[in-house]
């Protein structure tokens, strides 16, 4: 058996540009057709029976599937998430009602503000280190969703006109895999459809953010015009944003017809120099009316 690949931050660092275009692909619901199976049958299931909420299993599964597939938080890092997710139900009528008690995540909220990168390796550390039961509880439940995505998620292949676009992104452009997945995962389903070849680097969770990840391959190496981000979610955008690139956004259930789009159309118009701010905003703004910032029954209670 082959030792497995693994990425470190030297690979993002250290990338030479061979083109004089960069561009950065999201994988889970952009590349992927994958969010919706393994939000729902592991993370949220394991959300439930973790921390024994099998009572207001119909709140928590409204709450977790808004927050990570329907809202602005869609594709952020997994812990963020869960506290969002956890939060949004203590304000729950239904909930309250319920008695149920849960939990209150001070440990995790300190985590996610500490700055170090959101994956299992920083979080067993500290964990270790604090003796923090908390902490230990969430990585327990981290660790069952990897491998319940692991036994899970397979045969997934990419959304239709997704190797057209990659093909066309390698002849022309440096590539890699930006997200907020760990690294593990996203070798193996790359590797499972033989993806491995059209990017450099595939950097997950542990390598920082998306936006840590754009600065390190590609700020200062390529004209920030020269640089693209494609993704599903708000994340991926304020990515771009925040290394001055250019987004590209594929639509929550219109993924095939924007991969068309874009192997068609729009990767030429990036390379052409004629991928303009009036045109780039049109689509966002399409993208942004997909996704809300508040649920339903925040919004109907207003």
């Amino acid at each position: 058996m082959s030792a497995p690949v693994v990425f470190h931050k030297e690979d993002l660092i250290n990338l030479r540009p061979a083109h004089d275009a960069f561009v950065g692909i999201d994988s889970d619901g952009c590349v992927f057709p994958t969010m919706e199976i393994k939000q729902k049958k592991c993370f949220h299931s394991l959300i439930i029976a973790h921390w024994r909420l099998e009572k207001i299993e119909r709140y928590v599964r409204e709450a977790a599937e808004f927050v990570n597939l329907y809202s602005q938080h869609r594709g952020k890092n997994r812990f963020p998430c869960l506290l969002l997710t956890i939060e949004l139900l203590r304000s729950r009528p239904e909930v309250i009602a319920s008695g149920v008690e849960l939990p209150q995540f001070a440990s995790l909220k300190k985590f996610i503000d500490s700055g170090v990168p959101l994956g299992n390796p920083e979080l067993e550390k500290l964990a270790r280190e604090t003796a923090d039961k908390e902490l230990a509880s969430i990585l327990a439940w981290s660790k069952a969703v990897n491998a319940a995505i692991a036994r899970t998620v397979k045969n997934v292949p990419p959304f239709k006109w997704v190797r057209e676009s990659l093909d066309l992104v390698k002849r022309h452009a440096d590539a890699i895999c930006v997200s907020q997945t760990p690294t593990e995962a996203l070798v193996r389903e790359w590797q499972e459809h033989d993806l491995m070849s059209y990017v450099k680097v595939i950097a997950g969770q542990e390598l920082g953010t998306k936006k840590e990840h754009l600065q390190m391959a590609a700020r200062g190496k390529y004209p920030s015009e020269r640089i693209l981000m494609i993704g599903d979610a708000p994340g991926d955008l304020s990515a771009a944003r925040g290394v001055q690139a250019r987004f590209f956004p594929i639509n929550p259930g219109q993924e095939e017809s924007c991969w068309e789009c874009f192997a068609k159309e729009d990767f030429q118009k990036f390379l052409a120099g004629a991928y303009s701010d009036a045109y780039e905003e049109k689509l966002i703004e399409q993208f942004n009316r997909l996704l809300p910032e508040n649920p339903s029954w925040l919004t109907a209670a207003k």
